[in-house]
């Protein structure tokens, strides 16, 4: 299966955890390349960086390596939807994460969307917790958790104004987010 790449790390600062790749950032070679997805966007509008952005795998890169941003997905198979997803890929996926939680030790979990955290949840501890935006009130690992609307074009429910405002959040809960 071709896939995206996981960057990891030890000492990342935040894991960003994805659903699973689409089809267009396979072929791409990079996180977030779908041209209707929101993320570059929102985290560019964010303010957080002063550097602009733009969809590649060099800046990819680049929050990996200078800030310590790693990138998975809760799902490596590539699917044009969600609806393409099935229990087995949910269960496979969670162990995996669950190995690379364990492994890198990341300090902060980053879900992109409710989906993919209640998921995981589901799949790893067999329970169905109500997931809320922001910080959640339990960890994985001992690293907190923060979950942000899934800047992905079928999530078009959220703004891009409401992605750029839960990323901001986002990276308040990350004082130690600095260029290495």
């Amino acid at each position: 299966m071709h896939t995206l790449p996981d960057l990891l790390g030890n000492n990342l600062s935040i894991l960003s955890v994805g659903l699973n790749p689409s089809i267009p950032s396979v072929k791409a070679g990079f996180y977030f390349a779908n041209p209707r997805n929101r993320f570059w966007k929102a985290l560019n509008a964010c303010g957080i960086f002063i550097e602009r952005l733009e969809p590649s795998l060099k800046s990819c890169e680049y929050l990996h390596t200078k800030y310590r941003i790693g990138f998975t997905d809760l799902i490596k198979r590539p699917t044009a939807g969600c609806k393409d997803l099935n229990a087995t890929d949910y269960k496979e996926g969670t162990g995996r994460l669950q190995q690379i939680v364990t492994k890198i030790k990341p300090n902060t979990i980053w879900f992109h969307g409710k989906l993919t955290c209640q998921k995981y949840v589901q799949y790893s501890e067999n329970k169905n917790l109500t997931t809320q935006w922001g910080e959640q009130t339990w960890k994985i690992a001992g690293a907190p958790v923060i979950v942000t609307p899934n800047p992905s074009p079928a999530n078009a429910a959220y703004s891009l104004q409401v992605i750029t405002d839960s990323y901001r959040d986002l990276f308040k809960h990350l004082p130690n987010l600095s260029p290495c």
